[in-house]
């Protein structure tokens, strides 16, 4: 495996690293995968042990790879891989679901930044509007020559000058902040070309004329072109917010506020669903979820039985007459229902009441007390010796338990994990386990899969278990 995957995706989004730099380490790594060319049908694959594979993957060393079989090998490359493009173009993307994010932010604080530095002028031209408008009142009602009223308020030189200050102290009438976001227009140049060029995306056709903007935004990108095309799509600039800041003067398309039109009604069309990312886990087409044509016209002529009806109304009926049941039972057995009644077309649950007497606290207390005090891992190993939950943590590679030696380093790292304490002063505070060694075992058997293994119900909570003993 080439070093360049050694990087996980998680690692870009450092806060020392820039925009640039988050994009140019996503980037030639997801172009590196797509030139391997792998077209491998995973359709009989259940998509879960696909990720279990390039989890098992991500755990090695390239040069361990070496010493497997080829198939052993190059299915778990594969499956890393394919799962590797998915996490580098959904972090790709949530680098500029982010800086959109960023960016709105940045304009409503500006916003909110003018209005407190502007805000005793603003208030000083409020009052100057409401003497001279109380004035024009007052001479309509008694019939004086208006202008003459004006000036007994404030002299006509500093009425237009006062008049000149608010139309520079004014905010749009609707007091948005997207003017203010035309200067940002270069933050989002540092990657929107790379990113647009890196990713495919797919629409519904409401969103068809978003697409074709991407297209001629791709264009410009590639051959240099400033200016965007008189017949560029306006259709998908859907929010009238946009539509006033589009034109500029001259009546010509700003292409500032054009791309970043686009680019903002893309990050909230793919997040609606309305458009999909080709090879994105987590952005993927809708269709991708359900069963494909194929897969339905082989299921059907193989007479597989659905759990549902093919029909809408009979399924619709099906569901309305279970429903009608169960409330005809309702309705029926309702008087006989503990703690439960029907009042005025309401049902009212009573409050459970407490039934635990007081002396049965102070009872188990006691008890407590006459426990012996005892070693927390003395406590945990003595209750793996009864649920044997330690043989659920399944090596990773080996398929194989833990022996007998590993046991102490595997309740050494479960308490370090349990408590939160950490493995390195648990190693400090435990004799004969290593840090190495706990570390080892935290990689490869305490891995999402084996932690979530099915097991019985009263082993999932076993690291909690001495702190109820111990009270």
């Amino acid at each position: 495996m080439p070093k360049t995957f050694s990087v996980t995706p998680t690692a870009i989004w450092c806060p020392s690293t820039t925009i640039k730099q988050r994009i140019t380490k996503l980037i030639p790594q997801l172009k590196y995968i797509r030139q391997l060319n792998l077209n491998f049908d995973t359709k009989g694959i259940h998509p879960n042990r696909l990720r279990q594979l390039s989890r098992l993957g991500a755990r090695y060393e390239p040069f361990l790879f070496r010493r497997f079989k080829d198939s052993k090998k190059y299915a778990m490359l594969v499956a890393y891989l394919m799962d590797l493009s998915q996490d580098l173009i959904d972090q790709a993307f949530k680098i500029h679901d982010k800086l959109i994010s960023n960016l709105q932010k940045k304009g409503k604080k500006t916003q909110d930044e003018i209005q407190k530095k502007n805000g005793k002028s603003i208030n000083e031209k409020v009052v100057h509007f409401a003497n001279l408008g109380d004035a024009l009142i007052r001479a309509r009602n008694e019939g004086t020559d208006p202008y003459e009223a004006l000036e007994s308020v404030m002299p006509w030189d500093n009425f237009v000058s006062s008049v000149e200050e608010a139309k520079k102290l004014s905010r749009p009438i609707d007091y948005d902040f997207l003017d203010l976001l035309e200067n940002s227009f270069s933050y989002l140049r540092k990657y929107t070309p790379t990113l647009l060029k890196a990713l495919e995306f797919r629409c519904t056709k409401a969103t068809e004329p978003l697409l074709r903007a991407l297209d001629v935004i791709r264009e410009m990108n590639e051959t240099g072109k400033r200016k965007v095309p008189e017949d560029a799509p306006l259709d998908f600039i859907s929010c009238s917010r946009w539509q006033k800041h589009v034109y500029d003067e001259d009546g010509n398309i700003n292409r500032r506020f054009y791309e970043m039109a686009a680019l903002t009604e893309l990050r909230n069309s793919v997040r609606s669903g309305d458009v999909s990312i080709v090879g994105s886990r987590q952005h993927k087409d809708f269709d991708e979820y359900i069963f494909s044509r194929e897969e339905w016209e082989i299921a059907r002529t193989a007479g597989t039985r659905l759990a549902v009806s093919l029909s809408v109304d009979e399924y619709l009926e099906e569901r309305t007459n279970a429903l009608l049941s169960r409330l005809n039972w309702m309705s029926k057995n309702i008087k006989d229902l503990e703690g439960v009644s029907l009042e005025k077309g309401k049902i009212h649950v009573e409050r459970l009441e407490k039934n635990v007497p007081d002396e049965a606290r102070q009872f188990s207390l006691s008890l407590y007390g006459m426990l012996p005090r005892i070693k927390l891992t003395e406590l945990l190993i003595e209750v793996s010796s009864w649920a044997g939950f330690e043989n659920q943590f399944i090596h990773a590679s080996t398929g194989k338990p833990p022996h007998e030696e590993e046991k102490p380093v595997l309740m050494a790292t479960l308490m370090a994990m349990g408590t939160n304490i950490g493995l390195t002063k648990m190693a400090e505070a435990t004799p004969g386990v290593s840090y190495r060694q706990m570390a080892n075992v935290a990689q490869w058997r305490m891995y999402e899969d084996a932690m979530n293994r099915h097991r019985p119900r009263w082993s999932i909570s076993i690291i909690s278990w001495p702190y109820l003993f111990l009270g």
